[in-house]
């Protein structure tokens, strides 16, 4: 395996043939230009991991100005690579300089190779615990899978998944919001050869098409207007381990040909670097959309299509693993309940007959969302029927329901989820498993909304 590239930029010709020399010894790749007007198009070109830089050149031999000149111009492109600046004498003022422009160590000419090789090393490990640390701060915190079953259905999608969680094919998910399909994608990273490297998950629909580039390719300082400093995008946060694109129907048509880009090459550029730059990432991702119908209205590509569902599965919707439903109401009264300080808390065998009953059209994000409710309204170590306020619930499996149209039963819910949340849209797009934007989409259909009203 190669070493890390240093590029040297030395005008004195025996002294760039010395370092080059004294460099490879060391195991380094090394790469020479004999000013830094060359260095600034190779930089923008190519990837290197050090800058040895003289800080004199034509200009004079004692100021140093076309050095720091250079790192003034490294600050402007928002360029963050380690540079040890060089010169051939000790001048105090002309190390504080480069110093506050950037550089991270300094090194006087003729040097001691011992010495150079040390701080070579000092600035490498820097960079790449500071690359470490940039990399933690943008990770969004997971939680851990939530996955309770006994039901056939799920013990059947379970033995699937588990079947070829091993290997690197993509895989897609789908089915009703709200069903944990992001615990079931977190489930397969912890099963999958790249279980000990990064999970990250994006939720394609919270993502504005004006900055679907910036989040999951990076930017560079300065590459638009708010960019204020590098960025790392998704796919390089998920290095060597699982990328997880839920609401992947979401993706705006103008944005699908640069991910199939990236999953067709490996290969994407941050916004505002020419320089390319390798994925290797398991894909995982996950819809509630009918991809036959989206494809048919033009708007999601068949062959982005064909590239995320090398094996797709279904996950059932919580009405059709009623079974489940008792055992997930415990460990979320369990959850909330070490959350609240109130771990005594149990359903009582009514409470559990009515849950079992209720046909939860938020899924298992809905019944959370109920359980936590009932936890925090709990007086006694008890949980009964009464203090469930379910909407429309089904009180015997022999139950008629009166006969109304999808249009009419979608605007019930949408009604009885915003007087259950007091007209809160965060909330009630949560009871109902979907997103905001999705609920004023709906609210606008069925004239639900006051002009003006966000």
């Amino acid at each position: 395996m190669s070493g890390p590239r240093i590029l040297v930029i030395e005008d004195n010709r025996e002294i760039r043939l010395s370092a080059h020399f004294v460099l490879e010894d060391f195991g380094f790749q090394v790469e020479t230009l004999d000013n830094p007007a060359l260095a600034k198009p190779w930089l923008l070109q190519h990837a290197t991991d050090l800058i040895l830089l003289d800080m004199n050149f034509e200009r004079d031999t004692t100021s140093g100005e076309e050095g720091l000149e250079f790192l003034r111009w490294l600050k402007q492109q928002g360029i963050e690579i380690p540079l040890v600046a060089m010169t051939a004498w000790s001048n105090t003022e002309l190390v504080v300089k480069a110093m506050q422009l950037g550089a991270g160590d300094f090194i006087e000419k003729p040097w001691n190779n011992q010495r150079l090789h040390q701080v070579l090393q000092q600035q490498l490990q820097l960079q790449q615990l500071a690359r470490g640390n940039r990399a933690l701060q943008q990770r969004l915190e997971q939680a851990q899978p939530e996955l309770v079953w006994r039901s056939d259905v799920m013990n059947r999608l379970m033995e699937q998944l588990a079947a070829v969680a091993f290997s690197e094919a993509s895989i897609l998910l789908t089915g009703e919001n709200g069903t944990g399909k992001s615990h079931l994608a977190q489930w397969i990273h912890s099963q999958s050869a790249r279980a000990a490297q990064p999970f990250i998950a994006v939720n394609m629909g919270a993502i504005p098409e004006t900055l679907f580039e910036s989040e999951m390719f990076g930017h560079k300082k300065g590459a638009f207007t708010d960019a204020k400093e590098n960025r790392i995008g998704r796919f390089e946060l998920a290095q060597q381990g699982s990328l997880f694109l839920d609401e992947i129907a979401c993706i705006p048509v103008a944005q699908q040909s640069k991910l199939l880009r990236v999953l067709e090459s490996g290969e994407f550029e941050m916004l505002g670097s020419s320089r390319t730059l390798r994925a290797d990432v398991r894909l995982l991702s996950a819809t509630n959309s009918d991809f036959n119908q989206l494809i048919r209205e033009g708007s999601f590509r068949q062959d982005l299509y064909y590239r995320l569902n090398t094996l797709e599965f279904r996950v059932p919707a919580l009405r059709e693993r009623a079974e489940d439903i008792p055992a997930l109401a415990n460990y979320f009264i369990h959850k909330h309940g070490q959350r609240y300080r109130k771990p005594e808390l149990a359903l009582s065998n009514c409470a559990q007959k009515l849950l079992t009953a209720y046909a939860w059209p938020g899924n298992i994000r809905e019944l959370s969302h109920m359980m936590e409710r009932a936890v925090l309204l709990a007086h006694t170590g008890e949980l009964t029927a009464a203090q469930f306020n379910l909407p429309g619930a089904i009180q015997s499996p022999n139950q008629t329901l009166p006969m109304i149209t999808l249009d009419e039963a979608e605007q019930q819910l949408i009604r009885q989820a915003l007087e259950k949340t007091l007209n809160n849209k965060q909330q009630a797009a949560d009871l109902l498993g979907i997103t905001k934007s999705s609920l004023y989409r709906r609210l606008e259909k069925y004239g639900l909304i006051n002009p003006g009203e966000n």
